[in-house]
């Protein structure tokens, strides 16, 4: 086996070592997590369900209203009657009782056919809610997919500085031990040593941003902060989006141009309802009451009556200040700047969904470059080492190699991460953003 490599497997298998010592937390299982625990989620589909909630036809004011009711009161007082016979009645303390009870009905039979556009518009708030829920978790898919592929990243990186500790361990024992026997000299050791502090000095700082990411990671999930994970390593990407299977998809998929058709949609139900305002309004009423009254001092001691009653209203609209006119107006200018919404938004996704495509495009042929560069700094380094090895190049020219890997990997991790985004944007921009 070739030095570089076996270098490079021992510091492979060292980092396994922790990670099964650790939890490995999938893509899938990290996505439904924070569809399970997130905030934001929570909250936007306690708004859904709320405009489901409404839709119902009493809001809508298409049902009668029913109401019962029930009184009872009564009096005491001293009563002086003169008749005209000129004789006096004096009562004290007359004591009088009255009590109530009845329901009633109240019933708009037409309203200028706005109730029913009412109940269209309950309907279209639903649906704006379903959709408005649906970009919050695509939101959130995208937030948790580009933390926990920043994660896998990070932990690659921390491997590749890991080996680079290797190789400077294994450039100072070579450098220690020519010096033992004579062949070498002080200043390669010092350099030896230099750079192996460099090299350690780098891996605790690529620790730490891992630390740092996997808190994020662990934030977007709304779990402890300090939970301890790793990730697969894998960072495949998908190479077989075509723009325009894109776009058909996001003019019938995104979230925020559904969003804007159901405003317009809202809006000329609004519309309706304003012109409704100009027929004529019909209700019917209708009830039982039964009322009892004992009053001592009356010409009655006491009477009782129970009954039914019934009515209809109409009202027509004549005249009200020409605000029937301004507020048809004012819901044609909403209708109408629904639809420039509408134009709006679709320019602004299709511009972006054609920025996300050409980034990807390009990051795909960049992957693909940088892939072969970390084949060659590979194969460089492990000539490099081998001749260091023999003693037939200097320490600058291994250094120099191992730099050149070093870099060529962190190139390709970063790469590959950039063109994931990219794939992350399209799908999310297309609303065809899951969880595989």
């Amino acid at each position: 086996m070739k030095l570089k490599y076996f270098i490079f497997f021992i510091a492979l298998w060292l980092s396994n070592t922790t990670v099964f010592a650790q939890e490995v937390l999938t893509l899938q299982e990290a996505i439904t997590i924070a569809l399970k625990n997130n905030y934001d989620i929570k909250l936007i589909n306690n708004e859904a369900n709320i405009a489901k909630n409404n839709v119902n036809l009493g809001n809508a004011g298409i049902l009668p209203i029913v109401a019962g009711t029930f009184n009872t009161g009564g009096s005491r007082q001293n009563t002086v009657q003169t008749q005209s016979t000129g004789i006096q009645r004096i009562v004290d303390g007359a004591r009088s009782t009255n009590m109530g009870y009845g329901v009633g009905l109240d019933w708009t039979i037409f309203d200028g056919f706005s109730m029913f556009a009412n109940y269209d518009r309950l309907k279209a708030l639903e649906e704006q809610g379903k959709i408005v829920a649906k970009s919050q978790i695509l939101t959130t898919i995208t937030d948790v997919v580009s933390a926990y592929f920043n994660v896998a990243k990070q932990q690659q990186l921390v491997t590749a500085s890991d080996s680079a500790i290797n190789v400077s361990t294994y450039r100072l024992r070579i450098a220690d031990n020519k010096l033992q026997i004579g062949r070498g000299s002080k200043l390669d050791v010092l350099a030896a040593k230099v750079d192996y502090n460099t090299d350690t000095s780098t891996y605790l700082q690529q620790k730490n941003l891992l630390s740092n990411y996997q808190v994020t990671l662990n934030q977007l999930l709304a779990r402890n902060p300090l939970t301890q994970f790793v990730v697969p390593n894998d960072m495949s990407i998908d190479e077989n989006l075509e723009y325009t299977d894109m776009a058909t998809k996001t003019e019938m998929l995104n979230p925020e141009l559904q969003s804007a058709v159901i405003s317009k949609k809202i809006a000329e139900l609004n519309l309706k309802v304003v012109k409704g305002n100009r027929y004529p309004l019909v209700m019917v009423n209708s009830g039982y009451d039964f009322n009892r009254n004992a009053n001592p001092t009356g010409f009655s001691i006491r009477s009782r009556s129970n009954g039914f009653t019934y009515g209809l209203t109409a009202s027509i609209p004549i005249f009200n200040g020409f605000l029937q006119r301004q507020n048809e107006r004012n819901a044609k200018i909403a209708v109408n700047s629904s639809e420039l919404t509408i134009e709006r938004t679709r320019q602004e996704i299709i511009a972006q969904l054609t920025t996300a495509y050409q980034t990807y495009s390009t990051f795909l042929g960049l992957v693909k470059l940088e892939k072969g560069n970390v084949d060659i700094a590979d194969e460089n380094l492990d000539i490099t080492l081998e001749k260091y090895r023999l003693g037939s190049i200097a320490p600058l020219e291994l250094r120099e190699a191992q730099r050149n890997a070093l870099n060529a990997q962190s190139r390709y991790l970063e790469i590959q991460y950039q063109a994931k985004l990219a794939e992350i944007s399209l799908k999310e921009l297309s609303g065809t953003l899951n969880i595989q």
